[in-house]
């Protein structure tokens, strides 16, 4: 898939852009709202509370777009220049606690870089109201701001960045849901509505090299940049992601564990989707797999996993290499490449710099416009909960 043209959207395209993803944050919303009308979870690592989450997105948008007066200087910015107040107080209005309206401090509740992440749950948060008012506040801001932006990469580096983020969320929220059995309708849970990619086995990839990282016009994260040549012997790798009927016999020869929203009932496999047991399509790609499931696998078959160089190689190379099912493990951890420097959002990237796995790839729930050939995507290894899955080589 040639993806190149979604970091590269113009002015008008990122408007259109922002307003169909702000659709999908609040639809997500609305549904949480119906499920939990406390819009309480369970304090967890892998969660943040869905109230947190919502203002989260307007604040970033807020601090990267409104009250960044560096804008055009894109990832020149100084992250640390003064800013001036946030819209928060101003959209008091809309539903917040009697008395604390004009007291509101956005960077207090919202700044994930500051904001510790069990604190989230005990912080006194504004009403849904009250945090959907900030919200289309900033939404109408950025996108009055973005009408006068520059046409040039620079100019358009934080619009991106944060339509980037929203849609991160959104795919958040959707797997959140999935690990609570929250019932979400399907067009907010789909981020996109490619085909199932079609496993015509396993295919030879002749020594070559290939371009590792991101290069050339457009938006890039800082930890796709650097792009460098990477040598590589001729490997084999599989056209798709193993599916449940490559995974199931590994399941029930070995014992190893299933996931938590796969069972089996009376002889029939069922998966439980949004907190419905369904029957389990065995043709659909293994998911919610760790990387030690996946491994375990690949020993059991005699496969291994991917590294990201064969995994973009095949990318770029493989006819009918089909993916955007799962995100998939490989076999790389994710680390700087040479020259690394941290764009503006410092904690992006540099704070993951510790050796868990990249994967490569998105799944059903991320959105269109974040595919992209060069995106590292990393969760630490043991994470069950994302739609992750794999593919093997050998």
């Amino acid at each position: 898939m040639n993806l190149d043209h979604h970091r590269c959207l113009n002015a008008h395209q990122l408007a259109q852009a922002l307003r169909a993803t702000r659709q999908r944050t609040l639809g997500l919303a609305q549904a949480w709202a119906q499920a939990l009308t406390d819009l309480q979870v369970p304090q967890s690592p892998e969660l943040n509370p869905p109230l947190w989450e919502l203002g989260h997105v307007a604040w970033f948008q807020e601090w990267w777009v409104g009250r960044n007066a560096q804008r055009p200087a894109g990832t020149a910015c100084d992250p640390d220049h003064a800013r001036p107040p946030s819209l928060l107080g101003v959209c008091a209005g809309a539903g917040a606690p009697a008395g604390t309206d004009g007291e509101l401090d956005a960077d207090a509740l919202y700044n994930s870089s500051q904001v510790p992440h069990a604190s989230r749950w005990h912080l006194p948060l504004p009403s849904l109201a009250h945090t959907q008012a900030y919200l289309a506040a900033v939404l109408e801001q950025t996108l009055s701001l973005l009408a006068h932006a520059g046409p040039t990469d620079a100019d358009l580096y934080f619009w991106r960045l944060v339509l980037a983020h929203e849609d991160m969320h959104n795919e958040a929220s959707v797997y959140m849901a999935q690990a609570l059995g929250v019932p979400l309708p399907p067009e907010w849970a789909k981020g996109h509505a490619l085909p199932r990619p079609v496993d015509q086995g396993a295919v030879a990839v002749p020594a070559q090299t290939v371009a590792l990282g991101h290069s050339g016009p457009g938006f890039a994260f800082d930890n796709e940049l650097g792009a460098h040549p990477v040598a590589l012997a001729a490997f084999e790798i599989d056209t798709a992601p193993v599916t449940w009927a490559r995974y199931l016999p590994f399941v029930q020869a070995t014992g190893h564990r299933l996931p938590p929203h796969v069972r089996q009932l009376q002889g029939r496999w069922q998966a439980r989707h949004f907190g419905q047991w369904q029957a389990l399509d065995t043709t659909a790609a293994a998911v919610h797999l760790s990387h030690g499931d996946a491994l375990a696998w690949c020993a059991w078959a005699g496969r291994r996993l991917p590294t990201e160089a064969e995994w973009t190689c095949a990318a770029l190379t493989v006819p009918g290499f089909g993916w955007g099912e799962v995100w998939e493990w490989t076999a790389s951890a994710f680390a700087p490449f040479a020259g690394f420097a941290p764009h503006p959002y410092r904690d992006y990237s540099a704070p993951w710099f510790d050796g868990r796995p990249v994967l490569k790839g998105f799944c059903a729930a991320t959105a269109y416009q974040m595919a992209h050939v060069s995106y590292r995507n990393f969760f630490t290894p043991e994470r069950r909960d994302i739609f992750a899955g794999f593919r093997s080589a050998r």
